[in-house]
Formats: structure tokens, C-alpha cells, sequence
């Protein structure tokens, strides 16, 4: 993917990709440096679930979703490797970033693969699947070494609502595997990904977390709007291989995302 290519503008992806970390930016803070982590996790399922519908399509659209979901965790990378925080080591920052880069040269590949030969090579598309569940498992455990380090209270709540969006994106990239008929009969995602089913069921439990305590105004009308949306789609999920209604499941799941996302910086701004 050439640099003069990286700034397709987007702007339902990139209401999304706002919503994944807004977490107030006046001061770099412990907190921004979990929050870019958060975005980068997000921000490179919604690549990959992106590309996934355009091996089947093929269009600028989703080709600039791609782009979109690649420049956001680009964006959250030089953040991470550029914060004076001392959250976490530099060698550890640097082992991230060059995972990110075997990552997006994976990713490219696999876009010149569609839009050359008009199909995916499975076995690429195999690698990088494997590659970003390697890579985002990576940042999951620096977020969690982070959030010990970083010496500051979090909120329960917060952090559910935010491993509940880190499953949403995980999710939909799975999901878009099975609506795709150019990748889905031989290839099913990453090989030591949890089954889609187990995921939704996983993201029961996190909503749950995150519905626990007061909720009032704006931010009961977001948890509402979640959990309602949530039970449209949820049998998708859990019966991933009789359900194929991807444009739905894609839509739905944004939103998800973007309510996700505010009801995160309301719960951050109450404490």
C-alpha cells in the first residue's frame, strides 16, 4: 500500500475509529497511553475484517475501509512509541511496532493479490490472520502490563466496556470470513482463534460487566441502545454458519462500536 494512498477519507469507519479512543488528550497521560493501545487492538480487526469483504467485492469503498482501520493504528503506534510515559519499555514498543509492520506488508500483499488476480491467496490471507491474532494477543498483554504500571485507577466498567469492543471488531473480522464466498470455503480465519459462538457468548459476559452500576441519562440510553442491537445480531453470531446476513452484521456491529466508544469516555468523565 504506497504512502500516497494512506489518507482515503472514510466516514463511517472513521466515526468508529474516533469512538475507539476518546479519551481527552489535553495532557499525555498513563490513561492516553492505555487508550492508544485500545484503539491500536481495534483499529487492525477493522482492517482485517474490512479486507476480508473486499477479497469478495473488491471495492474502493471497502478497499478505503482498509486504509482507514490501517492509518487509525498507524496513527496509535506513533503515539505509543512516542510517549515520554515510561508505561512500558522501549524494546517492548518496538517489538509491537515491527509485529504492526510484518502485519501491514502482509496486508498489502494480500490487496495486490485481489486487485491483480481478481482473488485472494489463501495462504497469505492465512498468514496475516495469524499474524494479527499474534500481534493483537501482543498488545492485549502490554495493555494489561500497562495497566499495572501505569499506577492509576481504572474503572471496572471502562475496561469491560473496552474488552467488549476489542471482541466486537474480533468478532466482525471472524464473522466477515463466513460471508465471503471467495475466502470461506477453505479458509476460516486464524487457527487458534475461539470459535465465533464462544466469542458472542464471551461478549455476553462483558456487556453484563458493563451494565452493573448506575446508569442514567445519555449513558442508560447508549447501554440500552447496545443491548438492543446486540440481541438483533447476537443469534448471527452464535449460529454464524445458517445466518449469512453480513451487510446487517456489519452495520449493526459498527454502531455497536460507536456507542461503545461514548459510553466509555461518559463512564471515564464520571469518576
Amino acid at each position: 500500500m504506497p504512502a500516497s494512498c494512506l489518507r482515503f477519507p472514510f466516514l463511517i469507519l472513521a466515526i468508529v475509529m474516533a469512538c475507539a479512543s476518546l479519551s481527552a488528550r489535553a495532557q499525555e497521560t498513563p490513561s492516553a497511553f492505555l487508550s492508544d493501545l485500545h484503539s491500536f487492538r481495534i483499529s487492525n480487526y477493522l482492517a482485517l475484517d474490512a479486507y476480508y469483504r473486499f477479497s469478495g467485492t473488491g471495492t474502493t469503498d471497502t478497499l478505503n475501509e482498509i486504509v482507514a482501520g490501517i492509518n487509525s493504528a498507524n496513527d496509535a503506534m506513533n503515539r505509543l512509541t512516542q510517549s515520554t510515559d515510561e508505561v512500558l519499555s522501549k524494546d517492548q514498543l518496538s517489538t509491537l511496532s515491527q509485529e504492526f509492520e510484518k502485519f501491514k506488508g502482509l496486508m498489502r500483499d494480500n490487496i495486490n493479490d485481489v486487485r491483480t488476480q481478481g482473488y485472494p491467496d489463501l495462504r497469505l490471507v492465512s498468514d496475516m490472520a495469524n499474524q494479527a491474532l499474534a500481534m493483537n494477543n501482543m498488545a492485549t498483554e502490554l495493555y494489561l502490563e500497562a495497566q499495572e504500571s501505569s499506577q492509576t485507577q481504572t474503572n471496572p466498567r471502562v475496561e469491560a466496556a473496552r474488552m467488549a469492543a476489542v471482541k466486537m471488531a474480533q468478532m466482525m473480522a471472524k464473522y466477515a470470513v463466513h460471508t465471503n464466498s471467495s475466502v470461506t470455503q477453505t479458509f476460516q480465519g486464524s487457527a487458534t482463534e475461539t470459535p465465533l459462538d464462544a466469542q458472542a457468548r464471551e461478549f455476553d459476559a462483558l456487556l453484563e460487566q458493563v451494565r452493573q452500576g448506575p446508569a442514567e441519562g445519555e449513558l442508560r440510553a447508549l447501554l440500552d441502545d447496545i443491548s438492543s442491537k446486540w440481541q438483533f445480531i447476537r443469534g448471527s453470531y452464535i449460529n454464524y454458519n445458517e445466518n449469512n446476513v453480513g451487510f446487517v452484521i456489519d452495520r449493526y456491529s459498527k454502531a455497536i462500536l460507536s456507542s461503545l466508544g461514548s459510553a466509555i469516555e461518559l463512564l471515564q468523565n464520571s469518576h
